[in-house]
């Protein structure tokens, strides 16, 4: 992940990883019984959100014996490797530097040396650019494998009580609220469960602008995954919008989960548009023709009228 961190360093509830550790001939910390050195190639390591007893016995044997770690911030993995007795090589790989460090990350991977790439936290390729190596390393034909394990993004969608069947990620929201409302429109109509990071600060103003476009829908901010604190608030976005409004921004790192359409997708959406056409058409403004279609309907009045704000002024106010 970029820009928002859900680091597996910063607490650890679980239970506590042994942590011997053997020398090896070049002075590297290694741990005990870490087993054999993964094959040649690229492996795509998830490591813990938050609690370090998630961490894989898999995953540890591959960090273990990597000739090399790639990682967004080798200050971040080189504490996480420390509080798993591990010590390895590590050189970044990051949004900044990507295309630079690439070539040597190949190079190296032809020689036949296992290359691990982690992240921050959690699964590799979710909004960092991971995705850009593995897909040179298929071009080249050099192997590439994943370890699985935690994501911020799955375990957000578990706790939230939301549709699972079928979900969109749609990465970080933007910081603007023209922009936040643009992704919002682009989205509307995507006929599963939304699924965004965002800042604790920005989640009254992120809240209020989903809810002008996507109207009542339920909603879930999911904070501190797997961490001490750990806490899901639910509510429809308007809810969600004035709650942090009210109480402030939250502490940790968030994820937003969002409901998918009801009542207003496909055939349903057709006929509230015809009706809201013929009551503005028939003089009625845009609040008293949402009025007047959600009690026609049925269909939540909120969710009506930002459908209206849409439909006739592009989704803003007034």
């Amino acid at each position: 992940m970029a820009r928002q961190r859900h680091d597996a360093t910063e607490a650890t509830t679980g239970a506590p990883i042994p942590s011997t550790t053997t020398r090896d001939s070049d002075g590297e910390g290694r741990r005990a019984g870490g087993g054999s050195k993964p094959a040649a190639g690229l492996t795509l390591v998830a490591t813990p959100i938050g609690n370090l007893g998630d961490i894989s016995a898999r995953a540890l044997s591959v960090l273990s014996g990597a000739d090399v770690i790639a990682c967004e911030d080798t200050r971040l993995t080189g504490k996480l490797l420390s509080l798993l007795g591990l010590s390895a090589p590590l050189t970044p790989y990051h949004d900044h530097n990507a295309d630079q460090a690439r070539p040597a990350l190949l190079a190296r991977m032809r020689e036949g040396q296992a290359v691990a790439l982690v992240s921050d936290a959690g699964t590799p390729m979710i909004s960092d650019p991971g995705w850009r190596l593995v897909r040179a390393c298929r071009a080249e034909g050099i192997p590439v494998t994943a370890v699985p394990g935690a994501s911020a993004v799955l375990t957000a969608l578990q706790l939230s009580g939301l549709p699972c069947d079928r979900f969109l990620f749609a990465g970080f929201l933007p910081h603007r609220a023209s922009a936040r409302r643009r992704v919002a429109r682009e989205l509307v109509a995507v006929p599963a469960t939304l699924v965004f990071y965002e800042s604790p600060n920005r989640l009254a103003e992120s809240f209020s602008d989903l809810a002008a476009v996507l109207g009542a829908r339920e909603a879930a901010m999911v904070r501190e995954m797997t961490k001490l604190h750990e806490e899901v608030v639910t509510g429809d976005l308007f809810e969600l919008a004035n709650r942090y409004a009210e109480q402030g921004a939250p502490k940790g790192e968030v994820v937003i989960v969002v409901a998918p359409p009801q009542g207003t997708a496909g055939e349903d959406a057709e006929d509230i548009d015809a009706r809201l056409d013929a009551a503005v058409a028939e003089g009625s403004s845009i609040k008293d023709a949402a009025a007047l279609v959600a009690a026609e309907t049925g269909h939540p009045r909120r969710e009506v009228y930002a459908r209206a704000l849409r439909k006739f002024k592009g989704g803003e106010e007034g």
